[in-house]
């Protein structure tokens, strides 16, 4: 775990892909065809938490969902890469967008579609529903699953790596 650490100590910014990471992977569908996606308020409430403390926050996702859009507008996240069926050209956007070397961003996914991001970033994340190969190629397995704090789980591990947890914390505690 101490080598997480001293990674997570080093990430500027997270990219988090969107199905099977920030929501369960389930996909719903109404009658008319609009998409449905459940989001978890303790991931939501993560991301904000770990913006505050300076790291940016980016989205990358391989479907178009408007669904997307409104909770990255809800939680402050302007960094949205949707429609990406090929991450790396999106995540490289993103490194240059924020002028930063790809050690010094973290990446959560969990499927085959985010290996090429994987490999590339500096502290690779996945949930434990990922499949074996892709588990493989993660620094760390969270111990909570994609869309039931998953996150949460790894915005408060940066911020501890990074002293800001209990700054944090104690504006609560106020």
């Amino acid at each position: 775990m101490q080598h997480i650490l001293e990674r997570a100590k080093r990430i500027r910014a997270v990219a988090f892909d969107v199905d099977g990471v920030l929501t369960d992977g389930s996909l719903y569908l109404t009658d008319s065809g609009e998409e449905i996606k459940a989001f978890n308020s303790h991931d939501g409430h993560g991301i904000k938490m770990l913006k505050a403390s300076g790291v940016k926050i980016a989205l990358i996702t391989g479907r178009e969902s408007r669904c997307v859009a409104l909770k990255a507008k809800d939680w402050g996240v302007t960094l949205v890469y949707q429609d990406a069926k090929v991450k790396l050209p999106a995540f490289e956007a993103l490194l240059k967008e924020l002028e930063l070397d790809a050690s010094a961003c973290a990446y959560v996914g969990d499927d085959l579609i985010d290996l090429p991001v994987m490999l590339r970033c500096g502290l690779a994340i996945c949930v434990p529903a990922a499949p074996a190969l892709v588990k493989r190629h993660a620094h760390y397995v969270t111990c909570l699953e994609g869309g039931r704090g998953a996150v949460r789980e790894i915005c408060e591990m940066i911020m501890q790596a990074q002293d800001t947890l209990d700054t944090h914390l104690a504006t609560y505690l106020k």
